[in-house]
């Protein structure tokens, strides 16, 4: 991928949380490249490195080895061009907010006076809560919605900055199968505006819907969303697991993943 293309590009990372540090690995050697198009899927095990991934990207952690650059510079410097929905969002629900005061949140890393917020933030509220089916709710309670509105919410909250980059952690976790199906056409749109980068645990969900995956526990290897097949899902989980092989052109040129897919290949039941 020409460097013209990247917005985010991690280099033989690896990080280990104190006191054991690189004693102790959460992540050895990573590298990855993510390009103003691309819709990730982060999958592995409970452990493997999924959000300190995610946090790494945004700044919140510094590599112990290895280099990360969003937007060609070090992601703390960048952070307000970058969105996130963590997995556990705490809203206090004792705080009589509002939708858009919710919204307004996302707005802080723009806004020189505080939590006062003029008509431009203000607007650039509105429209993010637009982006996301969201704008007749605004005077809404929070906790008077929905799981999947919440959802939405948050992501609202996350676009609000006029982010360039999204990452999330779990957004579809808990949620109905139609609730995830509203979602992901949600973030399919979002993805033509800019590039996504989705922590899951639904191995389905991720190689059905996205583009490529990124299969991580402490290492990382990157796949076309349609090549991630038994073979590749068992030494990653070390336990059985099932998937379905999806019918589909692969749609990647990325060195970083793997090519050459095989033509005709139609749904078949993976696993034992």
């Amino acid at each position: 991928m020409m460097a013209g293309q990247l917005v985010v590009e991690l280099r033989n990372v690896s990080f280990g949380y104190p006191p054991a540090g690189l004693k102790q690995p959460v992540l050895e050697d990573v590298t990855l490249e993510i390009g103003r198009d691309d819709f990730l899927g982060v999958i592995g095990p409970n452990g493997g490195g999924k959000t300190t991934l995610l946090k790494l990207m945004l700044g919140l952690l510094e590599p112990l080895r290895g280099t990360v650059r969003v937007f060609g510079r070090r992601p703390a410097e960048v952070r307000h061009r970058i969105g996130y929905v963590p997995q556990h969002a705490r809203i206090d629900p004792g705080v009589p907010a509002t939708v858009l005061d919710v919204v307004l949140s996302g707005r802080l890393g723009r806004s020189s006076w505080g939590a006062w917020y003029g008509r431009p933030h203000v607007e650039a509220a509105r429209q993010a809560l637009a982006l996301t089916g969201m704008e007749a709710m605004g005077g809404r309670r929070l906790e008077s919605l929905s799981g999947g509105q919440r959802q939405r919410v948050l992501i609202a909250r996350a676009l609000a900055s006029q982010a360039e980059l999204l990452l999330l952690d779990e957004p579809t976790a808990g949620v109905d199968p139609h609730v995830e199906q509203g979602l992901t056409d949600l973030l399919h749109r979002l993805n033509q505006r800019m590039p996504i980068v989705l922590v899951s645990h639904d191995v389905s969900f991720v190689s059905t819907h996205l583009k490529r995956v990124a299969c991580l526990n402490r290492r990382l290897t990157c796949h076309a969303a349609r090549d991630v097949s038994w073979e590749v899902l068992a030494p990653l989980y070390h336990e059985g697991v099932r998937g379905v092989r999806h019918r589909e052109e692969c749609p990647l040129s990325d060195p970083g993943c793997h090519e050459g897919c095989p033509p005709g290949l139609s749904d078949e039941r993976i696993g034992p």
